[in-house]
């Protein structure tokens, strides 16, 4: 396969890690400042998050170096999308566990979108953890169906 036709998702991904990044680094800055008061737990806990985050971003660009190199049902590729699927859940776990702090911290500065937001990303990262689920099944099947295939011929 052509390197081309996945060169755009590369692009993408590593411009979404550059934003995270950025994101990461401001919001370090702030916690180092001293300014963070009683969001510190909350930016922890995004830290923390953008950590499986960085790791299935990486795990993206596995699996796009394996469509290129016509591997892309191979054991590997499941693994991959195994590991995507971990990630997502992990960071859905992560922002579930702090959501009464964050429900605290809303409440005190009188601020119900933060508590919005974390919902957001709780249900983006679990959405993508079941498409992942999905997806690495589908995968699993079609790879059983070749190697039994292959061992008729």
């Amino acid at each position: 396969m052509k390197h081309g036709s996945t060169l755009f998702l590369r692009i993408v991904i590593y411009l979404i890690g550059l934003a995270v990044l950025g994101l990461c680094v401001i919001i370090a800055g702030v916690s180092i400042s001293g300014n963070a008061g009683m969001y510190l737990p909350v930016i922890v806990i995004m830290v923390v998050a953008a950590i499986p985050f960085f790791y299935a971003l990486y795990q993206g660009l596995l699996l796009l170096r394996y469509i290129d190199q016509n591997t892309a049902f191979s054991d590997l590729s499941v693994k991959a999308i195994k590991n995507i699927k971990y990630c997502a859940f992990s960071i859905s776990v992560l922002y579930a566990a702090g959501m009464p702090y964050i429900v605290y911290v809303a409440d005190k500065d009188d601020a119900p979108g933060a508590v919005f937001i974390a919902l957001v990303f709780i249900f983006v990262a679990l959405i993508t953890a079941v498409f992942a689920a999905v997806l690495e099944k589908l995968l699993q099947n079609a790879l059983d169906i070749k190697s039994e295939n292959d061992l008729t011929v």
